[in-house]
């Protein structure tokens, strides 16, 4: 054979394509787990209510507070509602404690959703999210920041599809996380504040409940304004 036909075979050949076949194998592998996964914790996994959460970590006394942030982060990744886990802060620590523990797993949560969506791809989140990603992407185009943040509010809105959007649909690092911040602080303050006012009802608790929904109420209105001020007109 002829240094010519070597050469033409040699580039006939290209390496990288096997490469990215055993990426894309990869990556489909991980599609299946992850559906498999979400769709069974959809279906099948439900809670503890607050107060048999509370007891359980309550029993790792010191290292409460670690395991707390633990759980609370892996359920934010996932389709499990957060809710429990934020009165359970404020049945546990109290509003100011349960407040920066809640603040804290949630944005951990959201950010490891964020980064899976971006080693997932576009496609393969899409999927995921399956009749949700109409309405995620359709409110983060264009206007990320103010997009999160009213998602972020929505009532019943979850946040998985809020984390997995924004990594899939290109919204920067930066305004996912601002923009998370600005809504989960006053949104978890309200949750926290309900489970402080369930164990220990004052006026305090019940001051920081009203005060904590208005703000949500309020912060729910600017954004959706500001997000839509944000878009292209005619949309």
């Amino acid at each position: 054979m002829s240094p010519e036909c070597d050469e033409s075979a040699a580039a006939q050949h290209d390496p990288e394509q096997d490469r990215f076949d055993w990426a894309l194998i990869v990556r489909n592998t991980v599609l299946v787990v992850v559906l498999f996964i979400f769709l069974w914790l959809l279906f099948n996994v439900e809670l503890p209510s607050a107060d048999r959460l509370r007891d359980m970590i309550d029993s790792w006394g010191w290292a409460a507070w670690l395991v707390f942030i633990g759980i609370y982060a892996l359920v934010a990744m996932t389709p499990i509602p957060v809710t429990v886990m934020a009165v359970t802060a404020g049945l546990l620590f109290g509003v100011i404690d349960g407040t920066v523990l809640s603040v804290i797993g949630v944005l951990l949560g959201c950010w490891g959703g964020y980064w899976l969506a971006r080693g997932l791809g576009r496609q393969v989140t899409v999927k995921m999210l399956g009749t949700r990603a109409r309405t995620v992407e359709r409110h983060l185009d264009q206007a990320g920041l103010e997009a999160i943040v009213v998602l972020r509010l929505l009532p019943g809105f979850p946040y998985w599809p809020v984390n997995y959007g924004s990594g899939a649909f290109g919204v920067g690092q930066r305004d996912f996380l601002i923009g998370s911040a600005l809504a989960v602080i006053p949104g978890q303050l309200s949750l926290v504040a309900v489970g402080a006012l369930i164990s220990n009802p004052n006026i305090f608790t019940g001051t920081t409940v009203a005060v904590s929904w208005a703000i949500v109420l309020v912060m729910t209105v600017l954004a959706y304004w500001r997000w839509k001020a944000a878009r292209p007109k005619g949309e």
